[in-house]
């Protein structure tokens, strides 16, 4: 009973994290920011080696702060 409990608590961690969160991973660190909707749309972006326009042409990702994340990331995203 106490596995189940397990379960459905992390499943549930999961499903907020996905729901409320973007997560980047940027050359040197993993960039968290929070959503603007509740969509599993851009949950998980790999922005290593891409390009910042690329980055810049998701509107969820723009209204989230991705600008601010790549001018703090410097020399990592061209």
């Amino acid at each position: 009973m106490k596995k189940i409990l397990a379960i459905l608590i992390f499943t549930g961690a999961l499903a907020y994290g996905g729901l409320n969160y973007h997560f980047i991973l940027m050359d040197n660190r993993v960039k968290v920011l929070k959503k603007v909707a509740l969509t599993f749309q851009d949950t998980l972006v790999d922005a290593r080696g891409e390009k910042r326009i690329k980055l810049l042409l998701k509107p969820s990702l723009v209204k989230a702060g991705i600008k601010d994340a790549i001018d703090k990331a410097g020399h990592s995203i061209k």
